[in-house]
């Protein structure tokens, strides 16, 4: 049965935030809203915190409808901990352990002022290729500007009335681990050291609630002397705003609260300060906020109250993993960014990764051989979008991944063709570009390629996928020499298959011509048609006919599709290596 749009869960989400909009806020823009912490890579976890609201908004747009897509850049928390191997980074930056993000050094030889500005720089050269329009906001800026100011003096005032909803949740149970389902029953879906990263989430989630020995006060100054949080307040006057703090260098100072603007409020008040302050009105949460007792709960408990707004509507969403990253690409520290995944595909693959799951799905984005599948998988959608036999949710992902109501359809590639293809004969050519374009010329001679333009930015995507992610002892060697000893070696039988597809090589160089041959020559040996089906003995014996070509071409027992392979090698080389000149 053919599914509507409503299975389309972005659909739905646009039809609850349009409503929850119009009841709020009526005539002005509708505010949707992400969050990110610049603390190190912002991978591809962090990404749906992004694309959840983007796709939301962009279709509240489609609908003719005004819409403000907020980026915080929390580059204002504080600084955790040295993420592991981060290129120009050492144990030295364990130094600046409790200072703002934007108060740490960049990686040693980035042109970047600080910490926050050189992984800002990775995410926001990603966003721009996916075609995400946002207006981002530094909180540092904001904070260091005053902007909050009657904010955190509203929020001191009331401490005591903020502590006593926190209180409610000290005593509770500690939030579910990464691979918990509702209702306490464990999943038995392992979590692997990527996911349980991704789960930490911003560093913000795990900053203390501002209760301490000296009472509670919902705002963290950062130390004077040593530029870090590891400061307690110690006493605060509402009538006067003088605020008093200790920090564990030793330094301490009183200060004016109502001109002091070096600090920030707690995150588990920051948070829900900020959306009453924004009027945000759609904001996904991850795992690590949305458990109970974390920061999403607590949030919606205290916006009210305190801050007279309401708590963003907006689903929590799942773990995206990622499926056989190679080694020399995660080098560079823990979970793959969305630039690295822009790397060897697409923007409209990657946004359609995400259009199309549920936000509390979980889904693999492939590095490995997994890649071609999905391509193949994008390509034919692609078909049946354009002859009009895709499903109606399909569809509707399918729009939401080639473009948006902002800027119109992304660049694409004027001929896309098949990814696998591309990559084997990137993989074949070692990315020669006379070689890459005579051959993919010869894969439909009807339609010769003018220029390798008119692949592109595929086979760019394809060319990195093989040098980055394909380890050195997969990628294919053609021989450079004919294998003496295995052709003096052939079998009667082996022998005629090899003269038959020999024979037939000048009447079916192209790519579709080689497919047919190179199935053909098994049939015809056992004295079926060509196009007869294949039969379980059939089978058996195409794939040892496959494993000889193999092995005389490339020394292996599998490689490349063999009519791309053949076609890469070169007719002649072809004769040469399989025994005639």
């Amino acid at each position: 049965m053919a599914q509507s749009t409503e299975a389309d869960w972005v659909s739905r989400f646009a039809d609850d935030v349009i409503a929850e909009s119009e009841r709020r806020a009526p005539g002005k823009p509708v505010v949707v809203a992400s969050g990110l912490s610049p603390s190190g890579p912002i991978h591809l976890g962090n990404l749906r915190e992004v694309l959840t609201p983007h796709l939301v908004g962009d279709e509240v747009r489609r609908r003719g409808h005004q819409v403000r897509h907020l980026i915080s850049w929390d580059d204002y928390d504080r600084y955790r901990k040295v993420p592991a191997g981060v290129p120009g980074v050492d144990g030295s930056w364990a130094e600046h352990i409790g200072k703002p993000l934007t108060s740490v050094p960049a990686p040693a030889g980035s042109p970047h002022p600080n910490w926050a500005e050189h992984f800002k720089d990775q995410m926001t050269a990603a966003l721009a290729e996916l075609g995400i329009e946002y207006d981002g906001i530094s909180q540092t800026a904001q904070y260091t500007a005053g902007t909050y100011r009657a904010q955190i003096l509203h929020a001191m005032r009331h401490r005591e009335d903020i502590d006593a909803i926190l209180a409610q949740y000290r005593t509770k149970k500690a939030p579910a681990a990464p691979g918990a389902k509702p209702g306490g029953k464990q999943s038995q879906k392992p979590v692997d050291a990527a996911e349980l990263e991704a789960a930490e989430g911003s560093g913000a989630a795990a900053e203390d609630d501002g209760g301490s020995g000296s009472g509670y006060y919902p705002y963290k100054p950062y130390c004077a002397q040593c530029g870090k949080d590891l400061t307690t307040v110690t006493a605060y006057d509402d009538e006067t705003t003088e605020l008093t703090y200790t920090c564990a260098c030793g330094h301490g100072e009183s200060v004016l609260l109502s001109e002091f603007n070096r600090g920030k409020l707690v995150w588990k008040v920051d948070w829900p300060m900020r959306w009453a302050y924004e009027g945000v009105i759609f904001e996904p949460s991850g795992v690590d906020h949305s458990s109970p007792g974390s920061s999403f709960q607590v949030g919606g408990e205290i916006v009210g109250p305190i801050f007279g707004g309401e708590q963003p509507i907006g689903p929590m969403y799942a773990f995206v993993g990622i499926a056989g990253m190679a080694k020399m690409s995660s080098s560079k520290g823990g979970v793959p960014t969305p630039g690295d995944a822009l790397k060897i595909m697409e923007p409209q693959l990657l946004r359609w990764l995400y259009a199309r799951r549920r936000p509390n799905q979980s889904f693999k984005i492939a590095f490995d051989q997994e890649i071609q599948r999905l391509y193949d998988e994008w390509d034919a959608l692609e078909r049946k979008v354009a002859d009009g036999s895709a499903l109606p949710a399909d569809v509707a992902a399918h729009s939401r991944a080639v473009g948006t109501a902002a800027t119109g359809e992304l660049p694409r590639t004027p001929r896309p063709l098949p990814y696998r293809t591309l990559a084997s004969v990137a993989d074949i050519t070692a990315g020669a570009q006379a070689q890459t374009l005579r051959i993919l010329s010869e894969l439909d001679p009807s339609r010769p390629l003018a220029s390798l333009d008119e692949v592109r930015p595929r086979l760019d995507r394809a060319e990195n996928w093989i040098t980055t992610q394909v380890p050195a002892e997969q990628r294919t060697v053609v021989r450079a020499e004919p294998d003496r000893a295995r052709l003096a070696a052939l079998s009667d039988d082996e022998r005629a298959g090899l003269k038959l597809l020999l024979d037939g090589l000048d009447t079916h160089w192209s790519l579709d011509g080689l497919t047919t041959l190179v199935y053909a020559v098994p049939k015809l040996r056992a004295g079926l048609a060509a196009d007869a089906k294949p039969t379980p003995e059939l089978k058996v014996a195409q794939r040892a006919f496959f494993a000889l070509l193999y092995d005389l071409l490339v020394g292996r027992d599998t490689g490349p599709r063999l009519p791309t392979l053949l076609l890469a090698v070169g007719e002649d080389r072809v004769r040469l290596l399989l025994g005639r000149v």
